[in-house]
């Protein structure tokens, strides 16, 4: 099965990360090859990718009405990992395992943009349940900018068994959520073996999800609203707990620049 990343970055990042099987990468006639389409052609030539230089309109067709930005890329499945995995990355590095959970998220933007503060906060891994909610799919690919072709990710038949099975490592699943007598995420250490599980848009955490959670965090709010969207939720408790963990990791990769 194959099928079609677009965007720039996403593309770029997809032949960079190069874990799934590349075919070949298609630039649509007129778009000027400067920039970031440059550092694109160059790593298909890396690579060995051949390009192919088509109609405009049948890109669109590629891309679904996606935004292209005037590439795409023909690939293979994504390639999932399984949960140990994960828990061997924290390890390789000698960290605190640090997971983000989604439970049937259904917008692709939302996945795409967790998964691309996941990356930057340098979590080891994402779990998905593999029904009814998104996978990593082109559009999300997209909108994680490319991130999602870094991160271990797993998909899962079920959710709460794999939440289970986390805990046997170590793993304290700490689940958001909005209410009355829940900690606000300030007043809990985040500084351990970390699981974030995060609910779908609109009705949040599934109840066998919220149960088996060992901790249940909110943000503090003091505005008009009653709640803010996933994917800012997440985004302030991934950097929350990096922030815990006292950046991490983060002197290491700018020595690396």
């Amino acid at each position: 099965m194959s099928e079609v990343i677009y965007g720039r970055w996403a593309v770029l990042e997809t032949l960079r990360a190069a874990r799934r099987s590349l075919q070949y990468l298609i630039v649509a006639e007129g778009t000027e090859e400067r920039g970031i389409v440059a550092d694109i052609l160059a790593a298909a030539e890396e690579r060995g990718l051949p390009v192919k230089r088509i109609p405009r309109r049948m890109v669109d067709d590629l891309a679904k009405g996606g935004n292209h930005q005037g590439v795409a890329l023909r690939v293979g499945a994504y390639q999932y990992v399984e949960i140990e995995k994960i828990f061997e990355t924290a390890e390789s590095k000698g960290e605190k395992p640090f997971v983000l959970l989604l439970d049937l998220l259904q917008d692709p933007q939302n996945v795409g943009t967790l998964l691309r503060t996941a990356d930057a906060v340098g979590v080891h891994g994402v779990v998905l349940q593999d029904r009814r909610g998104v996978g990593i799919t082109p559009a999300v690919v997209n909108a994680s900018s490319g991130a999602a072709e870094h991160l271990n990710i797993a998909q899962v038949p079920n959710l709460v068994q794999a939440m289970k099975r986390m805990k046997e490592y170590g793993l304290w699943l700490a689940g958001l959520d909005i209410g009355p007598n829940i900690l606000p995420i300030d007043r809990v250490d985040l500084n351990i073996a970390l699981g974030l599980v995060l609910g779908s848009e609109g009705e949040g955490m599934r109840r066998l999800v919220r149960d088996t959670c060992d901790l249940l965090i909110t943000l503090p709010m003091r505005g008009h609203v009653e709640s803010l969207n996933v994917a800012s939720v997440g985004a302030v408790a991934l950097y929350a707990a990096w922030q815990a963990r006292s950046w991490q990791g983060w002197a290491h990769a700018e020595k690396q620049r």
